[in-house]
């Protein structure tokens, strides 16, 4: 697709930005003045945006940031108290949209990467932990506050009790405290701390390094498996890994890779 449509669709969103710079995909979020709390609105322009980056073949990886002091507070705290109008039938389909946004993020076939910039709260600590790198500085804040207002952190514990184990994830979810970024890298929620004056030259090293040193196929079949593997048995896993090896051999982009170590040539990833 032409840059125009990808300039004519930034215009069109209202909640977020899209943007696209050395095969790299930036979606920020951008609701600044409401801390970029979640809205039917913001979900639904994250989803589609999300999905235009996948399909994309000029996009390799995708950033996700925000405008503002906060990374995300979570759900918009107006919104949530219009829900409570809301029928059974009506929370559900508002969960499961909540809920497609977390499960596309996770399965997506390209890296997404977490530019986080401020605290990361409630539903957007979900949008933490369901990226694949997780960048933070300092001074950001992590926890899933849901119990000290009466709610769950129901779908987002899906993704979590995966990324860091039951011992940390009952600490975060039953206590509902904050933790420091520091912290959060220890409990495996994140992945690095930066300053905020090399944040940017951090998230832009790491993805430039993915569009530059991998193969787009191999990152999405191993992103593929990871998010497979986890659900089978020892055996049904080898047995799934072993088929996916055979099948990753036939590739283009495996011959590629072996011919040019084979010829002490670096790889060109398309």
């Amino acid at each position: 697709m032409p840059d125009s449509f990808y300039k004519k669709l930034n215009i069109m969103y209202s909640t977020i930005e899209y943007l696209i710079k050395d095969r790299v995909a930036y979606i920020t979020l951008n609701r600044p003045e409401k801390r970029n709390a979640f809205s039917p609105e913001l979900v639904s322009e994250l989803r589609e945006a999300f999905g235009i980056a996948e399909l994309d073949p000029g996009v390799r990886v995708i950033v996700l940031k925000a405008n503002g002091k906060a990374f995300s507070a979570g759900a918009d705290l107006g919104y949530l108290q219009s829900l409570q109008e809301n029928s059974y039938e009506e929370n559900l389909e508002d969960s499961e949209h909540l809920m497609g946004l977390y499960r596309q993020i996770y399965i997506l076939e390209k890296p997404v990467i977490a530019q986080i910039e401020g605290h990361a709260i409630a539903g957007g600590c979900g949008l933490a932990t369901v990226c694949d790198i997780s960048v933070a500085t300092p001074e950001s804040m992590f926890g899933y506050t849901e119990v000290k207002i009466g709610f769950v952190p129901a779908i987002v514990m899906v993704f979590l009790l995966r990324k860091i184990g039951e011992r940390n994830a009952k600490e975060l979810l039953l206590t509902g405290k904050l933790i420091p970024a520091e912290k959060a890298v220890e409990f495996g929620l994140i992945n690095f701390v930066v300053n905020g004056e090399n944040i940017e030259d951090a998230i832009n090293e790491i993805s430039q390094g993915l569009v530059r040193e991998t193969s787009g196929n191999s990152l999405k079949v191993t992103k593929q498996m990871i998010g497979r593997v986890q659900d089978m048995s020892l055996d049904e896993a080898l047995n799934y890994a072993a088929e996916m090896n055979a099948q990753t051999r036939a590739t283009k982009d495996c011959m590629h890779g072996i011919d040019s170590f084979l010829n002490k040539q670096k790889p060109k990833w398309s």
